[in-house]
Order: structure tokens, then C-alpha cells, then sequence
């Protein structure tokens, strides 16, 4: 019998890599976005196996709603890939508390929400996979990103609690970092509504970075990541909580690594 997923954020990117992924090995799929529109080729591709729910995951009801019917329609859910997200460009003093809290909702408060109504199903069950798509960006903060890293380095203390909460009830938590990825991420990230020049000498270049990460031919394939993540998911060994996806994310990992270490050294000198 194949897994049964729920996968959000299926539109473009490394959900839809994903979701073709998943069902070309057999597996069953409940796969979300915003407007089931973007969605109809993959139920077209794979009739009976794929089937799309519209969720916006600001909205409880709509989140509820997604989890009931997948369940329903798939008779379980063996594995849950919160992979939808957005993406806000800004300093800090530029970063307003209504696009605080919209960013929350989606990278954050979101994922929480589903995580909290799968979990009874997978409990029941015995068995069952939670994914949290995070981001090297948690870990190597860079300028203009406070509010993404701020989002995503919850996400990971969330699943690392999660991580040992589910265990004896025989569910699994992944954390995914990818590195980067050919998307449309970079171009697709929307900026703050106020601007203050004062930050243009930290911010402008990385900003501009961001918006041409879509060209880069250097980016990682969102089939490459989903190949790892269908690996990850398959695979009987125990895993760690916290798993580097991208050819250049175990070096971003271990430079994030490296200079909190030289951080702790520099607060030990201290006395």
C-alpha cells in the first residue's frame, strides 16, 4: 500500500516537484494551494491519485476543513509536508506588525495549526511523518530577512519539541533546510511597505540577489529536492530532526555553525 500525503504550497516550486514525485511512485496525494486552478493539471496527470483542496492558511476554518477532507478522501494521512510559504523583505524598523503577524501566519502559525490536527490522526494510527520545509535562512541570517528567519527558526524549535513528543507514539519529524533552489522564491518575495533609505547600504544588494535567484543556473532542481525528501521518507534508519537539502546547504549549515561557535568563544572571554 502507498503513503498517503498532505502536501501544501503545490502550485509551483518544490511542493509541485514534490507532489508529481510522490505520485509517480504510487503514492496517494491530497495537495493544497490557495486556488485549486493552479492545481488541475496534476489531478489531470494522475486521476484517482491526485485530488486538490483549496487552503489558505491564515484561516482556521479553511485549515480544518483541508485535514478533514484529506483524511477522508485518503482514509489517513501518513505523511504531512508543510511546504507553503511566503516570503517579506525588510528591516527591521521597516517591518510593520500587520506584515509581522501575515508572515507568522503562513510560515509559522500555519504549519503549527495543521501539525496540531494531523497529529491526532497519526497518533490513532501508530505511525505518521511530519515535514516542516524551513530554510538555511533560519540558521544564516542575512540583512533584510528578520522576519523569514525569525518565522523559520520557530518552525525548527516547534519540530525539534515535536521531534521528541511524537516519538513514542510512532511519529516521525523532519525538519527540511534547503539551500538554494530554482525557483520563483527570489522574485515572488514581496517588500515591506515603508522604506528607509538609511538601510540601503546593508539591504539594496541583498535584495537584489534575492530577486535573481530564479536565473541562476547554479540553483539546485526542485526534482533534486524532492528525490532527497522521497529518500528522507522512505527511508528506514533513524533520522535527524534537522536534515541540509540542496548541494549548498551543508555549507551554509556549517558556516552558520562555525560562527556561533567563534560567537560563544568571543562571550566566554568576557568573564
Amino acid at each position: 500500500m502507498g503513503r498517503r500525503w498532505l502536501i501544501t504550497g503545490c502550485s509551483s516550486g518544490l511542493g509541485r516537484a514534490l507532489a508529481e514525485a510522490a505520485a509517480a511512485v504510487g503514492d496517494d496525494l491530497v495537495v493544497t494551494a490557495r486556488k485549486t486552478a493552479d492545481l488541475e493539471d496534476l489531478v489531470t496527470a494522475w486521476p484517482g491519485r491526485v485530488s486538490a483542496m483549496p487552503l489558505e492558511l491564515r484561516d482556521a476554518t479553511s485549515c480544518e476543513q483541508a485535514v478533514r477532507a484529506a483524511a477522508d478522501r485518503l482514509g489517513g494521512i501518513d505523511v504531512l509536508v508543510n511546504n507553503a510559504g511566503s516570503g517579506l523583505f525588510g528591516a527591521v524598523e521597516e517591518t510593520s506588525d500587520t506584515e509581522l503577524r501575515d508572515l507568522l501566519d503562513v510560515l509559522l502559525i500555519g504549519p503549527w495549526r495543521l501539525t496540531r490536527l494531523v497529529l491526532p490522526l497519526m497518533r490513532a494510527q501508530g505511525h505518521g511523518h511530519i515535514l516542516n520545509v524551513s530554510s538555511v535562512a533560519g540558521h544564516l541570517v542575512l540583512p533584510g530577512t528578520a522576519a523569514y528567519s525569525a518565522a523559520k527558526q520557530g518552525l525548527e524549535a516547534m519540530s525539534r519539541t515535536l521531534a521528541i513528543e511524537g516519538a513514542p507514539h510512532g511519529v516521525r519529524v523532519t525538519v527540511l533546510q534547503p539551500g538554494q533552489f530554482a525557483t520563483q522564491y527570489g522574485t515572488a518575495m514581496t517588500e515591506t511597505h515603508e522604506h528607509i533609505a538609511a538601510y540601503d547600504v546593508t539591504n539594496r544588494d541583498m535584495l537584489a540577489a534575492y530577486r535573481g535567484l530564479a536565473d541562476d543556473p547554479a540553483s539546485g532542481t526542485p526534482e533534486a529536492f524532492a528525490a532527497r525528501v522521497l529518500a528522507l521518507v522512505t527511508a528506514d534508519a533513524p533520522l535527524p530532526t534537522a536534515v541540509p537539502v540542496g548541494d549548498d546547504a551543508f555549507g551554509y549549515r556549517a558556516a552558520a555553525a562555525e560562527m556561533a561557535r567563534e560567537e560563544l568563544e568571543a562571550a566566554r572571554t568576557l568573564g
